[in-house]
């Protein structure tokens, strides 16, 4: 991974500093995970609640995946550009799979080195192309727009349209120790009388799973088969 340059920040939507940053700033590039060819709630809200901020700004938006995302990075686009903002230019990228409770998509670990290996290269090849004035455009055609909407999102709406009341905490495993509490973007999850409790505006972000020392925690399945965490990778390849 190439280091920020001196001009550049990064700020996570739920961080107070974003709003300000992005205020701040003519051209942004927004990043974000594609669930169900669909943004997560919790971006969707981000863009929407600020609306004001995104018109005049320059938008390069890059989405990442699983396995299949359709116009992942379009529909995100559609709202940058209903309030005002240029979007100009997208980028899919296919990621190891954050969902470690449901086996469907799973890959070995080498496998996974290899996908994000795939993922920095695809990103230095669109850096040389915005250099040279030609930006990619994943996801931002009408076919793609199409792919999306009859590949998944027409079917799996309901899974992005609201927070859900996920995720589940095992009360026998779990020992109070505050990660999921700390990494929960939405400030969903709260520790009282030494154990962790999960309220109703989960953003299926899979931080608290992934962190969690004692797997006590799911989200969408009944068991955790891997946790996931990219530092893990970043370091073991130096990526």
């Amino acid at each position: 991974m190439k280091k920020l340059g001196e001009n550049e920040r990064m700020f996570p939507i739920e961080d107070k500093l974003a709003v300000n940053a992005v205020a701040e700033e003519s051209e942004i590039v927004f990043a974000y995970p594609v669930y169900y060819s669909n943004i997560p709630k919790i971006v969707r809200d981000f863009i929407e609640y600020n609306r004001p901020l995104w018109q005049g700004k320059r938008v390069f938006i890059i989405a990442t995946m699983g396995a299949f995302s359709g116009d992942g990075a379009g529909v995100s686009a559609r709202l940058f550009k209903k309030f005002g903002a240029n979007v100009t230019g997208a980028l899919h990228l296919k990621m190891p799979d954050c969902i470690g409770d449901v086996g469907l998509l799973k890959k070995p670990h080498d496998k996974n080195l290899r996908i994000i290996e795939q993922a920095a290269r695809k990103i230095d090849r669109a850096a040389e192309r915005f250099r040279n004035g030609k930006p990619p455009r994943d996801g931002l055609s009408v076919f793609h727009r199409l792919a999306g909407l009859f590949g998944q999102r027409l079917w799996f709406y309901g899974k992005t349209k609201n927070y859900t009341q996920n995720p589940k905490i095992d009360g026998e495993k779990c020992i109070g120790c505050g990660v999921c509490e700390r990494s929960c973007p939405m400030g969903n999850i709260t520790i009282k009388d030494g154990r962790a409790l999960s309220g109703n505006r989960c953003t299926m972000c899979y931080r608290c799973f992934s962190g969690c020392p004692k797997q006590a925690i799911t989200i969408i399945g009944k068991k955790v088969i891997v946790q996931y965490r990219i530092d893990d990778y970043i370091e073991e390849r130096k990526i």
